[in-house]
């Protein structure tokens, strides 16, 4: 096979907005993207005869030398053929190497976090394609949109690493199935819907009650079973050994019961596509916390069960609200959070996740030092704000009206978050002057409001149809591409820099 007779700088001379770190010679063959905004495009340039062209689809011409290019567009079939021929670009199970992901609502965000992860360098493995069932439908994107988007901008941004790529919070299993036809590598499980909280304060006879109601059959266990297992018994870990009284394993089950069995059908569902994936299970949306006990009952239950899993998200003490550093007592944080990593190394050994893991700074240090780097970061809204940043350094007019939206929306929209943020803290817009509109992203209150509101934001239609905000708002991040990958790559740089090791 003959060697590829074109250098980078021959391709730039006939090519002027060919993307440099896009740039692969893969034997006699080259792949690139250029063009800008949305007339980016895929190229392939290799002899005519190269397997390669048979698996993209575009226009293709003579070039040089007898070779020919390829004028592909940013297609889903396209993103396919592209993972199958630069294989790390395909989605992998990427186990327990610590991890972060960050979600992509817009789609053009993968470049600037890719940038990020350059920057801080070390093992931390990345999941650029990273969205929730929630967030596609508020989004109007669909599994495929999102896998799309992450390739091409990963391959633009030139990354040559292993990738995951995550279904967040799957509800039912025909989130999976969405799922796998696209790709996906990393599936989280979330059974929060069935999780009862309930059994927190309710009284020991109505406890009893609702153990007794479990799904016993598709737990293929009993409650006297269950007592059998647990009652009296001590799980000894590194410095202290967890207990269970006959309330606390009854509250835990009749807790978490349903939720088991959820996980388990889910997972069985997944396992049954004889795919290579890996499993996260996610129980941190819910109201209360989960106990130590409990967390040793739902995970000693699910291997019972025969699940296998990478990750688990409990509910820690404290907040993790949208947007917003961790709300509570950071060093209780860690005493509470030091045991839960205990039982992860226990009985995994397994990375504990941090979901609604955007901007908290303060507790990143104790969720590394505890885990020993067996930790996985999950972001999603931040990178939405990054590109309200933008266009408010940029459009002020546009900004504005995007606040006041979110304001009249912002009650209605936060009821499915965990958010705090109150319309009479946050500063009126009027009383903002133009200069002063990207600060509002630094203050509690407005950047929740704008944090949840994303979807009303981006999908809401003008009384003729057309979209009301989108348009100008993709417009501009297409039209300043650097300076939101910028902002992206500084935002980040923070938020990976304490899970980076070298």
């Amino acid at each position: 096979m003959s060697a590829f007779p074109f250098t980078l700088a021959d391709l730039r001379k006939n090519f002027t907005t060919l993307y440099p770190d896009s740039f692969v010679a893969l034997n006699d063959a080259a792949f690139w993207m250029q063009g800008r905004g949305k007339d980016k495009q895929l190229v392939v340039l290799a002899r005519p005869d190269n397997p390669a062209f048979a698996r993209f689809s575009g226009n293709a011409s003579a070039f040089q030398l007898g070779y020919s290019v390829q004028l592909c567009s940013l297609t889903h079939a396209n993103a396919r053929a592209l993972r199958g021929t630069l294989a790390w670009l395909a989605p992998k199970p990427i186990g327990l190497a610590t991890s972060a992901g960050m979600g992509d609502r817009l789609g053009i965000a993968t470049p600037g976090h890719v940038r990020a992860v350059k920057a801080v360098g070390g093992n931390l493995v990345p999941i650029f394609a990273q969205q929730s069932t929630r967030e596609m439908q508020r989004t109007n994107r669909s599994p495929d949109d999102v896998m799309t988007d992450a390739t091409f901008g990963a391959f633009e941004a030139g990354w040559r690493k292993a990738v995951g790529a995550d279904a967040d919070h799957l509800k039912v299993p025909a989130d999976i199935d969405a799922c796998v036809a696209a790709g996906y590598s990393f599936y989280t499980i979330d059974p929060g819907a069935h999780v009862d909280s309930e059994a927190d304060t309710a009284s020991f006879d109505v406890i009893k009650q609702k153990v007794a109601a479990l799904p016993w059959k598709d737990l293929q266990s009993s409650a006297t079973d269950v007592e059998l297992r647990y009652i009296g018994q001590a799980v000894k870990l590194e410095d202290r050994a967890v207990r269970f009284s006959a309330e606390a394993i009854l509250r835990a089950a009749a807790k978490y019961g349903k939720a088991i069995a959820h996980v388990a059908l889910m997972y069985r569902h997944l396992a049954a596509k004889n795919i290579a994936f890996e499993l996260e299970v996610s129980v941190d949306e819910t109201e209360t916390p989960t106990t130590h006990a409990e967390h040793i009952y739902v995970v000693s239950e699910l291997k019972r069960l025969g699940v296998k899993w990478v990750s688990l998200a409990p509910r820690y003490i404290g907040r993790f609200e949208k947007g917003a550093d961790y709300i509570g007592d950071v060093n209780a944080f860690e005493r509470d959070f030091a045991v839960h990593a205990q039982i992860a190394r226990a009985f995994g050994p397994y990375k504990l996740s941090i979901h609604s893991g955007s901007d908290k700074f303060s507790v990143y240090p104790a969720t590394m030092r505890q885990t020993r780097g067996l930790v996985h970061l999950k972001t999603a809204g931040t990178s939405y704000l990054e590109a309200l940043r933008t266009i408010g350094a940029l459009d002020s007019a546009l900004f504005r009206r995007i606040y006041v939206f979110a304001r009249e929306h912002y009650e209605t929209d936060k009821l499915s978050y965990h958010v705090s943020a109150e319309l009479s803290r946050a500063p009126k817009p009027e009383a903002v002057k133009d200069a002063d509109l990207p600060a509002l992203l630094d203050q509690f209150d407005a950047r929740e409001i704008l944090h949840v509101t994303f979807g009303s934001v981006l999908t809401t239609n003008k009384s003729d149809g057309t979209l009301l905000f989108y348009d100008a708002f993709m417009s501009i991040l297409r039209a300043n591409p650097e300076g939101y990958a910028a902002n992206l790559e500084k935002h980040f740089i923070r938020h990976l820099k304490p899970f980076t090791t070298k």
